[in-house]
Order: C-alpha cells, then structure tokens, then sequence
C-alpha cells in the first residue's frame, strides 16, 4: 500500500471506530424540580449549605463505612410556612465510570421521603431511576443497614450504580445524625 493510504485510512478508521462508542447523558430533573416533586407542599426551600469540619468527615466516614469526598454538603432546609417538614441534599455518588447526581429528601425526623436521579451519565445503570427501586429506601433512616442484595435489592447490569446510590444514602443519613439533625 502506498504511504498516503496509511496516513489517510488508520486515522479515519480511528474516527470512525471512536465515533461508534456510544455516549448517554441524561438530565431527568434540575434541583428545582425535584425539590417540587419531593416536597410538593412546601413553601420555602432555605438553602443551608454545611461545609464540614475535618472531625465531622471522618465522623461520618467512621459511622457509615462510606468515605466523605467533599467537604461542603449542598441542603436546603424545608418549610411549609412557619413549620420545618424536612431536609434537601443533593449529592453526587460515582456510577461505574461517572458521577450520578442525585438528591435525598429526608422527613423531619430524618427518615427517608424520596430519592430522585438528576443526570445520569453511564451507558447503561439508569434502572437506578426506578421508582420501585429507589421506593425500597424509604421510610429508613439512620442506623438501617442498607447493603445491597440484603435490605436493599441489586439490579442486575447496574450493580455499581445500585451500591453507590445505597452507600450515598447511607453516609448522608449518617450525616443528618451528626450534623444536621443537632
């Protein structure tokens, strides 16, 4: 083959082959819709943000079994009028490769009330966004075991997103009991 085929066909084949990598970013909701989904008789959402101290990181690394990565934590504190009916966070979890963006509403008694999937960004893993299965952390708070095929249900090809998702609610439970809830 002459030269110019090789400089010319291997690149393009390159192109071509990287091309066919298909690529899946979704956005479901924005923190302001979920935060109407959550909470739909809500007033006010009164943004808190808790930036944590290094004691309270490892505080909840300790209590949960899961690593605390970032130090601050985006809340928002809930009210319907003058009463507190619950807890905001939106956090991040790593999928297999990427980072899921999800939020947990927590009950004024720091119970789960809902868990919703803002962007995902996998190929594949998205049954995460199930109702039915983000439905099975409801109603628990601190101190549930939420390890996956014991309380919690895998979901078979989303394995990774399904432990990080429960290991997510996990440390922020742990982080409602240390930190928020005093």
């Amino acid at each position: 083959m002459s030269d110019w085929i090789h400089r010319i066909i291997a690149p393009s084949a390159i192109i071509i082959s990287a091309g066919a990598i298909p690529c899946y970013a979704t956005t479901y909701l924005t923190v302001g819709q979920a935060q109407k989904i959550c909470f739909t008789n809500a007033t006010q959402f009164i943004a808190a943000d808790v930036t944590l101290t290094s004691e309270q990181r490892k505080a909840i690394t300790k209590d949960s079994g899961v690593r605390v990565r970032l130090d601050t934590q985006k809340v928002w504190r809930v009210q319907n009028g003058d009463k507190f009916i619950g807890w905001f966070i939106q956090d991040e979890v790593l999928g297999k490769h990427e980072y899921i963006q999800w939020v947990l509403a927590l009950n004024a008694d720091g119970s789960v009330r809902q868990i919703e999937i803002l962007d995902y960004r996998e190929t594949y893993g998205y049954q995460v966004r199930d109702e039915k299965w983000r439905a099975q952390f409801y109603g628990k708070q601190h101190g549930a075991k939420l390890k996956l095929d014991d309380d919690i249900k895998n979901i078979s090809g989303a394995t990774l997103s399904s432990r990080h998702i429960a290991d997510g609610v996990k440390r922020l439970l742990s982080f409602y009991e240390l930190v928020l809830k005093k």
